[in-house]
């Protein structure tokens, strides 16, 4: 047979027949259409994913916006219960609340994170007191309350001392179970802290309370706006790195995370998000546990301010992003597109 019978009939691709390409297998059928593309789809995002960050300030009817993060505003107690009410009709699972402390009320210790009437605590009752089905996920870290900015207590040297740490952390999950809390989740990374906050509840009765760990965190550029929001970015001394993890680092994390199952973990968060989409599967491949990401501020700023620049397709890039959380094996997602994601997939429907 010769080259010249091999060819087909014509190259001209109005009057080439499909028959003369020998495809039989064409991917594209598939996408054609509306109704074929959602048939096939193989991750779906649904509001049941959803965890909402809010941000708490003192007051009474305050709405403080975070200048770093559009759209996104600090709020009193009684705004933050219009917010789990709201979070209650879109039918969002969980809240996940973090204060603004007064600088007034932050000490080298932390102190204020035991107050049993402190904002969290309070803010924690009265939400609970009116939406009472709506997960509260709380977390456990001494950063907004301390002097320094740091989730522990330093050394007279500058060292971060992890077990005086994990003893007062113990302390603020309990105040936090005592005021109504369903999760405590421990953010700071020192180490033995979840065995240590689980035996702390348990002994106190508190066997049902759950505890998300953030058992993969990283020590991220990524959370610069999250600090404008409990003002910690200002009192900040140095970085984290001795405590969180380097962002170089993937077997790391796994350790962590096998280490934090074992001391009683409940359910395994990694933060950063998107960055660190690669941990996220490695976690629920290895593990097959509940697996959680953050969709961290700085993530959510670009993707905002991007979009409010022109740059992007604003709706289209959050519901991209949040997808491909789902895809990496994530079972849910921290993101403060939460209400405006619900409302979207309630549309849908």
């Amino acid at each position: 047979m010769t080259l010249r019978a091999l060819r087909p009939a014509s190259s001209d691709p109005q009057t080439q027949s499909a028959s003369s390409l020998g495809l039989t297998t064409r991917m594209r059928r598939n996408r054609k259409s509306d109704w074929s593309r959602r048939l096939v789809r193989e991750t779906v995002l649904t509001t049941n994913d959803l965890i909402w960050p809010i941000f708490l300030v003192d007051g009474s009817e305050a709405r403080a916006p975070v200048a770093t993060m559009p759209g996104v505003d600090r709020v009193s107690i009684d705004e933050a219960v219009r917010e789990a009410e709201k979070a209650a009709r879109l039918g969002i699972p969980a809240l996940a609340p973090f204060p603004y402390v007064d600088p007034d009320l932050r000490d080298p210790v932390g102190s204020e994170a035991e107050n049993q009437r402190n904002l969290m605590c309070r803010a924690v009752r009265a939400i609970k007191q009116a939406v009472p089905e709506i997960g509260l996920v709380t977390d456990a870290a001494l950063d907004p309350y301390t002097s320094h900015g740091h989730d522990g207590v330093l050394s007279a040297d500058g060292r971060i001392l992890n077990d005086e740490t994990v003893a007062i952390l113990c302390r603020q999950a309990l105040a936090l179970a005592e005021a109504g809390s369903d999760c405590i989740s421990p953010s700071d990374m020192m180490d033995g802290r979840i065995g240590a906050i689980r035996a702390a509840l348990d002994g106190a009765g508190f066997t049902d309370v759950q505890i998300m760990s953030y058992a993969a965190k990283y020590a991220s550029a990524f959370y610069g706006p999250f600090r404008d929001a409990i003002g910690t970015k200002q009192t900040l001394i140095g970085d984290k790195r001795t405590y969180q993890m380097d962002p170089a680092n993937s077997d790391e994390a796994l350790r962590e995370v096998e280490i934090d199952l074992a001391e009683g973990a409940d359910m395994v968060m990694v933060k950063p998000g998107l960055p660190y989409l690669d941990i996220c599967r490695r976690v629920k491949d290895t593990f097959g546990v509940p697996t959680f990401a953050y969709q961290v501020s700085g993530e959510y700023a670009m993707i905002e301010m991007a979009a409010r620049a022109g740059a992007i397709d604003g709706e289209r890039a959050m519901l991209e992003s949040l997808t491909a959380f789902k895809r990496a094996g994530c079972d849910g997602i921290l993101t403060y597109f939460a209400p405006r994601v619900a409302g979207l997939l309630a549309a849908a429907r």
